[in-house]
C-alpha cells in the first residue's frame, strides 16, 4: 500500500507567506491604477475649465461694443471699458452678442467685469444695462488656482497701456472718450499649477 504524503507546515507556511505577498502586490497595483486614473480624469477636467476660461475671454473682448452705461447712483456714464490703470486685475466691458434663447424681453448687450477674487478668476454680469442704485452682479467663477491676473490695451497707436481708457486729452471726457475702445486686449493668467497664459484677442470692428 502506498503511503500517501501532504504537506509540511513549513511547507504552507512559505506558500501562505507567497500567496500574501501576490496579494499586497495586486492590491499596489490596483491603488495605483486607481491613484493614475484619478490623476487623469482631475487633470483632464482642469485642461477643459482652462479652455471654457480662455474661450470665454476671447468671446467677451472680441465681442466689445462701444456702449457707456449709466452711473448707478447720480449722474454721469461709464466708459465703454474701464480698467484700473495701475493694477488691470479688474476689468469692466460692455459685450454684443448676449444669447437669448428663451426669447426674454431684454437687450442683446451685457456689462461683464472680470476679477481676481480670493486666488479664483471671477466673471460677474448684469441683468440690465443702466440699473439703478446699486444692482448685484451673478457672479460665477472661472478658474480657480489663479495666482495673477492681467490685462493689457492696445491703442490705436499701436502701444500697449495698462489702463483703459487713455486719460482724456481736453482733460473733459466726452462722448467720444467714453466710447473709445482698444484694438487689441492682451489677456494674462498666472495658474498656480500651469504657469502663465497669454492669449491676444483682437477687437472686432
Amino acid at each position: 500500500m502506498k503511503r500517501v504524503r501532504g504537506f509540511t507546515l513549513i511547507e504552507i507556511m512559505v506558500a501562505l507567506f507567497i500567496t500574501a505577498i501576490l496579494a499586497v502586490m495586486a492590491f499596489e497595483a490596483m491603488q495605483q491604477a486607481l491613484n493614475n486614473r484619478e490623476r487623469v480624469r482631475a487633470e483632464g477636467q482642469r485642461l477643459r475649465d482652462v479652455q471654457l476660461a480662455v474661450r470665454t475671454l476671447v468671446q467677451d473682448f472680441s465681442q466689445l461694443t462701444p456702449r457707456p452705461i449709466r452711473e448707478p447712483l447720480g449722474e454721469g456714464f461709464q466708459p465703454a471699458m474701464q480698467a484700473r490703470t495701475t493694477d488691470a486685475a479688474e476689468v469692466t466691458l460692455t459685450r454684443g452678442g448676449w444669447m437669448n434663447p428663451a426669447g426674454l424681453q431684454r437687450s442683446t448687450l451685457q456689462r461683464v467685469r472680470y476679477a481676481l477674487r480670493d486666488g479664483g478668476l471671477w466673471r460677474d454680469y448684469w441683468l440690465v444695462l443702466d440699473a439703478q442704485l446699486e444692482p448685484q452682479p451673478v457672479s460665477r467663477q472661472l478658474l480657480s488656482g489663479v495666482s495673477a491676473f492681467h490685462v493689457r490695451f492696445m491703442n490705436d497707436g499701436r502701444t500697449w497701456q495698462d489702463g483703459w481708457p487713455p486719460p482724456p486729452l481736453s482733460g473733459n471726457p466726452d462722448e467720444r472718450w467714453l466710447r473709445w475702445r482698444p484694438i487689441a486686449v492682451e489677456v494674462t493668467v498666472e495658474l498656480e499649477d500651469w504657469g502663465r497664459i497669454t492669449r491676444i484677442i483682437e477687437v472686432a470692428g
